[in-house]
């Protein structure tokens, strides 16, 4: 089969809601016919009698057999068909309708789909072992690829799911380490739209369109789980006191600078220097800091 065969085409299938009253008239001449050929024979066998009891019974075999090309086609649902392995088209028009009583009708579901994969433990760009498992949301737009150029479009697209989420996943560290550089945990839209094409790329010959992808779920192994929150609490203290530091030494500044445009007391160089000291223990520490008063001279 080649390549120019696997593309969808809609195949306009005729409405089966007039052929269904049709079906029944025919069906019931033909019980009709045989009932008045077999009450014909009982007054004696003629060639015309048999003939027409012949005829009634084929009649009812070519209806019956036309009826089984009725079928059905739900909202946001396709029937692929085929006839003796050959593909012929698909019907997407929704309600009852008819077809070649000979086609194979498979139905596709057209309707958005999602699942959620498994925890899977991988390892990162810098090796350290963590647990992952993403939602993807898809539907099928290409009803004859999803049918011929996979097995089980399905299940495909749940394994490549996964395939793409463990790829990607090793190309990312967890967390930020240095500037400007992109995580798994810091830059979600970004991680989300690379595992949305990554996903995509490997269903684009079965039929599918991914809507969306995320990850749903993201952590430390649980070997180096303890280590790692001890590393990221020690970051946090760490950025926490640059802050502290940094709003200390411009508090300190803003007093230095206040007291001197006011005059309110003139120190030198070892003074400021004992003062800024003093200070800053005040407001970097993180304990209530005890103070001294000194009731004699400055200097002494």
């Amino acid at each position: 089969m080649n390549e120019s065969v696997l593309r969808e085409f809609e195949r306009r299938a005729p409405s089966g809601l007039p052929l269904l009253p049709a079906f029944l008239a025919v069906a019931g001449l033909a019980v009709w016919g045989f009932v008045r050929a077999v009450a014909a024979l009982g007054a004696g066998a003629s060639p015309w009698r048999v003939g027409t009891l012949i005829a009634a019974i084929l009649l009812f075999a070519a209806d019956l057999v036309a009826a089984l090309g009725l079928f059905t086609v739900g909202p946001n649902e396709a029937r692929v068909l085929q006839l003796f392995g050959h593909y012929t088209g698909t019907a997407k028009q929704p309600g009852l309708r008819w077809a070649n009583p000979f086609y194979t009708k498979n139905r596709v579901s057209l309707r958005v789909r999602n699942f959620e994969t498994g925890k899977m433990k991988v390892n990162d760009r810098r090796g350290n072992p963590i647990e992952v498992a993403c939602v993807v949301v898809w539907r099928v737009v290409d009803t004859a690829e999803a049918v011929f150029m996979v097995d089980d479009y399905s299940n495909y697209v749940h394994v490549q799911s996964e395939a793409a989420l463990r790829n990607m996943v090793t190309g990312y560290p967890y967390d930020v380490h240095e500037q400007d550089e992109v995580s798994l945990v810091s830059h979600t839209a970004e991680i989300s739209d690379r595992l949305k094409l990554e996903i995509q790329e490997r269903l684009q010959r079965a039929g599918v369109e991914v809507i969306e992808s995320r990850i749903s779920h993201l952590a430390y192994a649980p070997e180096i789980a303890g280590a790692m929150l001890q590393r990221q609490q020690a970051s946090a203290v760490v950025a926490a006191r640059q802050k502290i530091v940094e709003g200390a030494v411009g508090m300190v500044e803003n007093a230095l600078e206040m007291l001197s445009q006011r005059q309110v007391i003139r120190l030198d160089e070892e003074r400021k220097a004992a003062m800024v000291s003093n200070l800053l223990v005040v407001l970097c520490s993180d304990r209530h800091t005890q103070p001294v008063v000194n009731t004699g001279s400055l200097y002494s």
